[in-house]
């Protein structure tokens, strides 16, 4: 009895040396360091004398690719190669998709979803392409899906490359991962500009940039799926005597093709999700209609183009999804199941194509047409109208947005602006180092000074305290959504469509709306940036608290702990890795949004940003690109760090 009492004690004690051994030198060094930094350093922002002007540098080099872009050997010989390469397959699969005509493309999406899922399915893909062709919308809709097949394609091969080579070695694993986080944070508008430098306004330059943007999840997938595989059967296969390459083939890729999956189906989202953003460089298809309907303020319009990337993402996330499902069931073998499906299928959809362009109508019936732009302004003009302001006892959503600019926004800039740089500096390394080590610490302090080096400390200190509101919100509402759906089934199966179309809408969709619900300002920005983070922090925070160990629930439940009790004392902390998570993905999401707050009058790092493209000016956009990809970095360390626990420092 003693000594069964005695371990438990040992062991606390343990822990509480090794947390001392830990934070004791912080401790330290926060004594030390206030008082330097208050005789030394003084306060105020970022002393000019630690700035580095890159404008000039910066200028040139985009002077130069400009004036040698015709006639330079690596862009005749290299690049343009690439690019005559992006044309021919964009072109070939958008002549292949007219050629199939309406009935062959809707024929084929059904019967693939059919052999792939089912039915229920079957009919949705059918219902959906028939919606794009209602809605006057099939030619652009087979613009766009040209591009995104190319760009998917593209995308898969480049990230499962990286993955692979960083699910296959240490060294590579850790050499790429500021380069995926570089990738994944960066806002789009920061790399189209030199896209567009050196491949002109055209396809080429929007298929790479949506490549650059959807290839860091396959690569991240693959490499979790490779470094995850089960021990047990890599031995198995180490004592048969296989090489590295059959352990590869036979091993590794078989037990990693969840995620794999997993990984081409994140590509295909965010890849639909720059569907707009390319359209600003020409890529025409769905996101110039919604990019040229939104310039007009013709909120009917863009939602009759944004009607159909969503119900895209929709068909294509189901059927990634139960292709990913039928991994390891058993095998079925009717008619469209068994080994002649695909055969089945391919012949029927050829009959459909065929019998679509004997009739007359490759192209989808002009006739067959529904006008919804016209009842949407409607709505939005009575929205408009009616919540604005005035409303009794709650007020408008002007009001709303002008309280929350005054009592969060305001004191929130302002207490990070009149914080000395150095303050900042030490209460960024404190965090990261409290939950990380020291290398965390060292990597988000590094990345906090070079915002100061490259000269925007007090536009970055803006833009972060947006940031920091627009992630409060999202975690606050996101965890309480969260909550209900991991409680309860049928929640869980009610918000799914909700989610799919929040997260693949895209950004210029949603913000004419919120423009005109709340107006020009921060606030918008923040209400933009909430509503496309907040799907992925549901989801993740969902998924962590359904994975959490049915038996320890059961044995709270058998102590008589209540739903509430077991939730917060089993479930919240159980699930700890899939919360951290979930804050560093809203981080992520929100910093990829936060271009949208220089075009509703956020101001900061956003506008800067969407000066640099719309001027053509290299150095503004990338200097707040590079700024915001260091809030990135930053904020990605303090919230998903490589953590040692004590017991393992014990």
């Amino acid at each position: 009895m003693t000594a069964a009492v005695s371990a438990p004690l040992r062991e606390s004690g343990a822990v509480s040396r090794a947390a001392l051994r830990r934070y004791l030198p912080l401790a330290v060094a926060v004594v030390v360091l206030v008082p330097l930094g208050i005789l030394l350093a003084g306060g105020g922002s970022w002393p000019a004398s630690l700035t580095v002007d890159l404008s000039g540098p910066l200028g040139r080099t985009g002077d130069w690719i400009i004036d040698n872009r015709d006639d330079h050997p690596v862009f005749l010989y290299f690049l343009g190669h690439v690019s005559n390469g992006v044309v021919l397959s964009v072109r070939g699969v958008y002549l292949l998709l007219l050629a199939a005509g309406w009935a062959g493309v809707t024929a084929a999406g059904g019967l693939v979803a059919w052999r792939v899922a089912g039915p229920r399915l079957a009919l949705t893909t059918v219902g959906a392409f028939a919606v794009c062709g209602l809605l006057g919308m099939w030619v652009p809709t087979m613009q766009t899906l040209a591009l995104m097949v190319v760009a998917v394609a593209a995308s898969v091969l480049v990230g499962g490359v990286l993955g692979l080579a960083a699910g296959l070695s240490d060294r590579t694993f850790r050499a790429l991962r500021p380069v995926l986080d570089t990738m994944q944070v960066l806002p789009a508008f920061a790399y189209l500009l030199p896209v567009v430098l050196v491949f002109g306004i055209g396809v080429p330059a929007a298929v790479l940039a949506t490549v650059v943007y959807a290839a860091p999840p396959m690569a991240r997938l693959t490499a979790l799926g490779l470094r995850d595989a089960d021990p047990g059967v890599l031995e198995a296969v180490d004592s048969l005597g296989a090489t590295g390459r059959q352990r590869l083939l036979s091993a590794r890729l078989p037990l990693a093709r969840k995620e794999l999956l997993l990984g081409v189906n994140q590509s295909i989202m965010m890849a639909l999700s720059m569907a707009v953003i390319a359209s600003v460089i020409g890529a025409g298809g769905l996101g110039d209609r919604v990019y040229q309907a939104l310039a007009s303020v013709d909120v009917g319009a863009a939602l009759a183009a944004g009607i159909p990337i969503v119900l895209l993402a929709v068909v294509l996330d189901r059927t990634a999804g139960a292709a990913g499902a039928r991994i390891g069931a058993a095998p079925r073998t009717s008619a469209l199941r068994g080994r002649s499906g695909w055969a089945v299928a391919a012949v029927a959809a050829t009959a459909a194509a065929v019998a679509g362009r004997l009739a007359g109508h490759a192209t989808w019936p002009g006739t067959w047409h529904l006008d919804v732009a016209e009842p949407v302004n409607r709505v939005v003009d009575w929205m408009t109208a009616h919540l604005y302001s005035g409303v009794p006892v709650i007020g408008g959503t002007a009001d709303w947005a002008a309280h929350f600019t005054q009592w969060v926004l305001d004191p929130l800039r302002s207490g990070l602006q009149a914080l000395p740089w150095w303050a900042v500096l030490l209460l960024v390394g404190v965090l990261a180092l409290l939950v990380g080590t020291w290398r965390t610490a060292l990597t988000a302090v590094l990345a906090m000074a070079g915002i100061g080096v490259l000269g925007v400390w007090d536009a970055s200190l803006d833009t972060l305290s947006q940031v920091l509101a627009a992630v409060a919100v999202t975690l606050v509402i996101g965890f309480a959504v969260a909550i209900a759906a991991a409680r309860s089934t049928r929640v869980e199966r009610a918000l799914r469509p909700v989610l799919d179309v929040f997260q693949t809408l895209p950004q210029f969709v949603y913000l004419i709306p919120v423009v005109a619900l709340f107006g020009v300002g921060r606030a918008p920005a923040v209400a933009a940036a909430v509503v496309y983070a907040l799907p992925a922090v549901v989801r993740i925070t969902t998924q962590g608290l359904r994975g959490v160990d049915p038996v320890a629930l059961e044995s709270a439940r058998s102590l008589g702990a209540t739903g509430f009790q077991q939730l917060r004392q089993v479930q919240l902390p159980l699930a700890r890795p899939a919360l951290l998570l979930a804050v560093n993905q809203g981080v992520v999401l929100v910093l990829a949004v936060v271009i949208i707050g220089g075009l509703v009058g956020g101001g900061a790092l956003g506008y800067d940003v969407v000066f640099g493209l719309a001027q053509g000016d290299l150095a503004t956009g990338l200097v707040a690109g590079a700024a915001i990809v260091c809030l990135g970095l930053m904020l990605d360390r303090v919230t998903q760090p490589t953590r040692t626990t004590p017991e393992k420092e014990a």
